[in-house]
Formats: C-alpha cells, sequence, structure tokens
C-alpha cells in the first residue's frame, strides 16, 4: 500500500490576544489503507474523521497549539484513540484553549515518526508560536508547514509568544535548506514550494512580516 496525502478544509474562528478571526484551516492526513497520523485538528472533528476513512490513527501532530489548530484534538483523540503529540515549547500556548486537558506525546526536533511506509521528519521551527514545528516527508517531497511558511512569506507574528526574527531563522535555517521541488502544504491555503518561496526571503526581512 502506498502512503498518501488526503486533505480536508474546515472554517471556524481563530483567538488570541482578546481579539478573534474567522478562518480557514488545512487539514492533512497522511498515511496508506491501513494507518495514518492527522496534521492538526481545527473545528470539525467529522469533517477530519471522514478525512481519516476508518484508519488507525497513530497520532494527532499539532504544528502549534493556537486554538485553531487544536480545538478538536481532544475530540479526534477520543474518537480515534490517538495520542495527541505536541512540542513542549507550546505547553503555554496549548493551555490556553485547553487547560485541563494533557497532551500525549512531545514532539522535538529531528524526531522520525513512521506510518504508512514512510518516515515523517520534525523540525522544530519556532517564530510563529515557541512550539511550531514543521513536518518533512523526503519519500513524497512535501513538508507540512503550519503556519510557519505560507505562499508568500511567514506566518503572523504580531500576537503574544511569537518573534518575526525568531521566524526568519527557522525559515532560513530549517525549511530553505530542502530540496526547491519540494511541496509546502501550508495551515492556511494555498500550497507551494520551497524553490518558489525562497528567492524572497530578503524581501520578507524588509518589509518586516
Amino acid at each position: 500500500m502506498a502512503a498518501r496525502i488526503d486533505h480536508t478544509v474546515t472554517s471556524g474562528t481563530f483567538s488570541l490576544d482578546g481579539q478573534t478571526f474567522d478562518v480557514d484551516n488545512n487539514v492533512w492526513v497522511l498515511g496508506d489503507d491501513a494507518e495514518c497520523v492527522v496534521i492538526d485538528a481545527p473545528h470539525d472533528v467529522d469533517a477530519i474523521l471522514e478525512a481519516v476513512g476508518g484508519r488507525t490513527v497513530k497520532a494527532i501532530l499539532a504544528t502549534h497549539a493556537h486554538d485553531d489548530h487544536v480545538r478538536q484534538a481532544p475530540a479526534l483523540a477520543e474518537a480515534t484513540g490517538a495520542p495527541i503529540w505536541l512540542h513542549p515549547g507550546d505547553q503555554v500556548v496549548w493551555r490556553l484553549t485547553h487547560p485541563e486537558v494533557k497532551t500525549d506525546g512531545e514532539l522535538s526536533d529531528g524526531q522520525t515518526i513512521d506510518v504508512g511506509g514512510v518516515t515523517l521528519h520534525v523540525l522544530h521551527t519556532p517564530g510563529h508560536a515557541p512550539g511550531a514545528c514543521c513536518f518533512h516527508v523526503p519519500a513524497l517531497g512535501v513538508v507540512f508547514t503550519g503556519d510557519t511558511l505560507f505562499q508568500g512569506g511567514p506566518g503572523a507574528t504580531g500576537r503574544s509568544f511569537s518573534s518575526f526574527d525568531t521566524i526568519v531563522e527557522s525559515i532560513r535555517t530549517k525549511l530553505l535548506t530542502l530540496a526547491p521541488e519540494t511541496v509546502v502544504h501550508t495551515g492556511h491555503g494555498d500550497s507551494t514550494t520551497i524553490g518558489a518561496e525562497a528567492p524572497h526571503l530578503d524581501e520578507w526581512i524588509k518589509r518586516g512580516h
């Protein structure tokens, strides 16, 4: 069975620092016909379960803990029996949404996760959030970047727990070093490639976002 990527979009809100915005979030499911991991669990657990399609969920991987990426993680864990994995740097953010719920495992830079016959490599990419992580799958030529890198630039850094200088360093050292043809699957919006984004790093630095 070959590994594949399934994708769905869910809609809801993002709240932080006393403000709330309407958002559409990508949900990525990586695996084969038997097992998978779910990357982020935002607004609609039923839509995520439909993308899973009855497969065994090995883990729910949080790119970071903003509420629009983890709101349904506990419900998805209950429905599937899967553990929730989060980088420890984002525990402070996780508790803003789920103060009474603990995550089950820790993500760390350089960690590898095997699923569906491929290996996922964890890249710790702080900046948008202190525990933000991206997931590189060399065998499929893709990287899942959450809110670290989008088509057109870095994720937002104007709110609590974020840093523009830090996200630029993460992108420069962890993402732009990947092969140019690597497809970038983002937390919101359209996918892009490393090669399409890399030439614009200096522009992003000059504009400051």
